[in-house]
């Protein structure tokens, strides 16, 4: 596929699919609840969302519990011209220990985070699919450390197998990441300082610890 802007792309089949007469449903993968803010905030303008919270890449579990808390208390909180529902995903964390062998040792934004990418939009197509969703995405985009091409592929890919629509997506344009920023800080949110995995936590740590280490010499 080649690289198109993929906010353009959204906002085209949005015009395209949306209407106040017409109203179609959203499965909308979310890794947190700061990603999901200007998601929700932008999405729930024109589809009827209903959050899916699944990632078993999540260490450790008390991270997990707390992240969907958060997430949950959001969705509850958030004020939407449609619908906002929640749904939470099995924390089959082992699925994505047997996803990740053999690429435990690379740098986080590589392959490894890819098929992290690819085994949760998976898991949010399926489900799109089995309950009869008009499209599915993700929040990963927001991010400005996730690949926005890569993700879109995937959804593409994953279109085409589950045939349910993919919203394409870079929410982080038009400042969306700042905007997520500012939601998170308004209903002062739990933001986590690694994205969520054991390794990207070591990796993370590593890096503050080199830091500390060179404030000391």
């Amino acid at each position: 596929m080649n690289k198109l802007n993929y906010h353009q792309k959204m906002l085209e089949m949005i015009k395209e699919h949306c209407s106040e007469e017409r109203i179609p449903k959203l499965l909308l993968h979310s890794c947190c609840a700061p990603c999901s803010s200007y998601c929700l905030e932008l999405l729930s303008q024109y589809f009827e969302v209903t959050v899916f919270y699944y990632n078993p890449n999540i260490y450790p579990p008390e991270e997990y519990t707390m992240r969907v808390a958060e997430q949950e208390r959001f969705v509850q909180e958030f004020p939407a011209k449609h619908k906002i529902s929640f749904v939470e995903g099995t924390y089959d964390t082992e699925k994505f220990y047997a996803m990740a062998k053999g690429m435990e040792n690379l740098k986080e934004g590589g392959e490894r985070c890819f098929a992290c990418y690819e085994l949760r939009l998976r898991e949010a197509a399926e489900y799109a699919k089995e309950k009869g969703f008009d499209f599915f995405t993700t929040t990963l985009s927001i991010s400005p450390l996730k690949n926005a091409q890569k993700l879109n592929e995937i959804g593409a890919k994953l279109e085409e197998e589950y045939g349910v629509k993919y919203l394409y997506s870079d929410f982080k344009k038009q400042n969306g990441y700042k905007r997520s920023t500012e939601i998170s800080n308004e209903y002062e949110m739990y933001r986590q300082y690694y994205c969520g995995c054991v390794y990207s936590k070591k990796q993370r740590d590593d890096e503050i610890a080199a830091k500390e280490r060179e404030r000391e010499e």
